[in-house]
């Protein structure tokens, strides 16, 4: 006899004799133990996976003598007939080359006829896909509404392309990838049969390279025995199809997930120099990691994992170098590498430069990460229960918030400028009375009655005679600590428009935020460092603040807030009887970046400052 290839020498003649596809050949067993046999099967599925075999063994089951039986004999003649091709009522077709509307009718016309031996006659169309929407169409009747005797089992492996009206007419059968374990357990049966030596780990690699298909596989294992005889290692199998070696690829992958570069390039460089195939070695990485996740999530499944001994070893380990969320961004970064690699000029740098963002992904921080860090930062700052505001009058035009939460101060440790001498005590200047516009909101916020965090034995820094607006603002703004940048550059923004009986008000753009537990409690401390006493906070939110507006006569100091929103008559004043507080003050660069909330931002989004502007550089 003339020789055959092992792919059809070993092809599997009865359901128990198929590999890895259990689910289809057990419907199509009891479908025949209860009569209950369709008119038409569509059997689906990657290319050497059993499709056109199948649709053989359920034909010699329905056409064996006495059948339709499961449990046929192999020496039946009707069997060896459709084993060898040669039965009048097994017809198998082509669709790609019989695909014209033309050999559809003639199969039309033909199929009334009644069958020459058999109980069927069965038609088998290998690749029914490849049929024209003409063909389809004059199929459909005959298909839906076929003579008694007719069966028709379609095989193809591109389902999508068939149409609905064929699909809806046939039972379907998706057929499996057949695991690898499969794969090498049917090879190293083939390889007995065949007297040749083959180890577990060539097994290994010609299951890889199958894909799943076991006439790959077994077309693989024909190659190798005519190169290289009756004994096969593993690095024949590698050396003929461009694989990467196991031992190789774990390097790989421990020099990945360690992040180290310079081994990584220089297995690379290995893999390339040796003719390894880059494409196969991007698939591998990503099966791989795939397995890599599937044990960081489910642990060891058998059903999940198609892996050896070996390889679970190495899960096991590299398990522990990194986390799920990690590993989905290395496998996002693999997957669309993937997609692009075809159409790289230069696989080589494609590939390296791949490996170099596998390398930042996994040192990567999640954006969800970020957050948790971040309010893990604003948490950090203690709040106080809600206080409750006493009531207090206003002008008719100010809108009054008469509730606030105000979080007592965090004490911090840091240098403060050295506190001003004493101005001398002269008589108080007028003030100008405040003019608060229709559009401003006021909010009335008293400090919480928590105790001075100064000492209650020094003196304060401005006599009660000397504490004038002018005098209590600027040393204010001096003895502010250096961390609290971001406060002095909104009070930079503001200006104090009273002072009196204790309390302290401040007009501020409606951006500025000052009414903050944080601030509060900074500025209360400061402010009894200076006075030595308690003060209340009034903030008045002005939307005319640092826009020209007409000089406005000069009021005493005990010029009522009824009083001072009546307008008054345009009064030309000289620029040094002007309050030094109501001219804006430049940003200072060096608080703002000391800020220890700006270091921890910047650290935790692993950024640097570009620009620092103050308020008249940003208009």
């Amino acid at each position: 006899m003339s020789y055959q290839v092992i792919a059809r020498k070993y092809r599997p003649q009865r359901f128990a004799d198929v590999v890895g596809q259990e689910h289809v050949t057990t419907t199509l067993a009891n479908a025949i133990r209860l009569g209950r046999i369709a008119h038409g099967y569509l059997f689906c599925g990657p290319r050497g996976t059993g499709k056109t075999t199948l649709a053989r063994i359920f034909a010699k089951a329905l056409n064996c003598t006495g059948g339709p039986s499961a449990e046929f004999d192999d020496g039946d003649p009707r069997v060896k007939e459709i084993t060898e091709g040669r039965s009048l009522d097994v017809l198998e077709i082509d669709g790609a080359s019989n695909n014209g509307v033309d050999q559809v009718r003639e199969l039309r016309d033909t199929a009334k006829f009644a069958p020459a031996s058999g109980k069927f006659k069965i038609y088998i169309i290998d690749e029914v896909h490849m049929l024209s929407t003409a063909a389809f169409n004059a199929l459909l009747k005959t298909l839906e509404e076929p003579p008694p005797h007719v069966k028709f089992l379609f095989a193809t492996t591109d389902p999508e392309k068939v149409l609905p009206t064929i699909l809806s007419r046939c039972q379907r059968f998706d057929l499996r990838r057949i695991p690898a374990a499969l794969i090498v357990k049917h090879l190293a049966w083939i390889a007995e049969q065949e007297k040749v030596s083959i180890d577990a780990d060539a097994l290994l690699a010609i299951a890889r390279g199958a894909d799943g298909g076991m006439r790959d596989a077994e077309s693989t294992l024909d190659q190798l025995i005519s190169f290289c005889g009756d004994r096969i290692v593993e690095s024949d199998v590698l050396s003929m199809f461009g694989l990467a070696a196991r031992a190789q690829l774990m390097q790989l992958v421990d020099g990945l997930l360690e992040g180290d570069v310079a081994t990584t390039l220089r297995i690379l460089d290995e893999l390339t120099g040796s003719g390894k195939d880059l494409g196969r070695l991007l698939a591998d990485l990503l099966n791989h990691f795939r397995n890599l996740l599937l044990f960081l999530v489910s642990g060891s499944e058998a059903g999940l994992l198609n892996v050896s001994e070996a390889e679970m070893g190495a899960l096991t380990r590299q398990a522990k170098l990194i986390d799920a969320d990690t590993l989905t961004r290395v496998m996002e970064v693999l997957s669309a590498a993937e997609g692009r690699q075809r159409e790289v000029a230069s696989k080589r740098i494609f590939m390296e430069v791949t490996l170099l963002k596998v390398i930042q992904a996994r040192e990567a921080t999640s954006l969800d990460a970020v957050l948790k860090q971040l309010k893990v930062m604003r948490d950090r700052v203690p709040a106080a229960p809600p206080v409750a505001v006493p009531g207090s009058s206003v002008a008719p035009a100010a809108k009054v918030n008469t509730a606030a939460t105000v979080a007592a101060p965090t004490v911090v440790s840091a240098p403060i400028n050295p506190p001003l001498p004493k101005p001398p005590v002269t008589p108080a200047p007028s003030v100008p009375p405040v003019i608060v516009p229709q559009t401003a909101s006021v909010s009335s916020i008293p400090v919480p009655n928590a105790p001075a965090k100064t000492p209650t034995d020094s003196a304060p820094l401005l006599s009660e005679s000397s504490q004038t607006i002018e005098a209590v603002w600027q040393v204010l703004m001096a003895q502010l600590p250096h961390s609290e940048g971001l406060l002095r550059s909104a009070l930079q923004q503001s200006r104090a428009e009273s002072w009196s009986r204790d309390t302290l008000t401040i007009a501020h753009p409606p951006d500025a935020y000052l009414d903050t537990a944080r601030n509060l409690g900074t500025l209360q401390t400061v402010l009894q460092t200076i006075t030595g006493k308690k003060v209340t906070l009034r903030f008045v939110v002005s939307e005319s603040l640092f826009v020209p507006e007409p000089a406005a006569s000069v009021a005493g100091p005990a010029a009522s807030p009824r009083d001072s929103a009546r307008p008054t008559a345009p009064e030309v004043k000289s620029p040094e009887a002007r309050p030094k507080a109501a001219a804006p003050i430049l940003l200072n660069k060096d608080d703002f970046l000391n800020d220890p909330l700006i270091r921890q931002a910047l650290e935790v989004f692993k950024g640097r400052i570009m620009e620092v502007r103050g308020p008249a550089e940003a208009n």
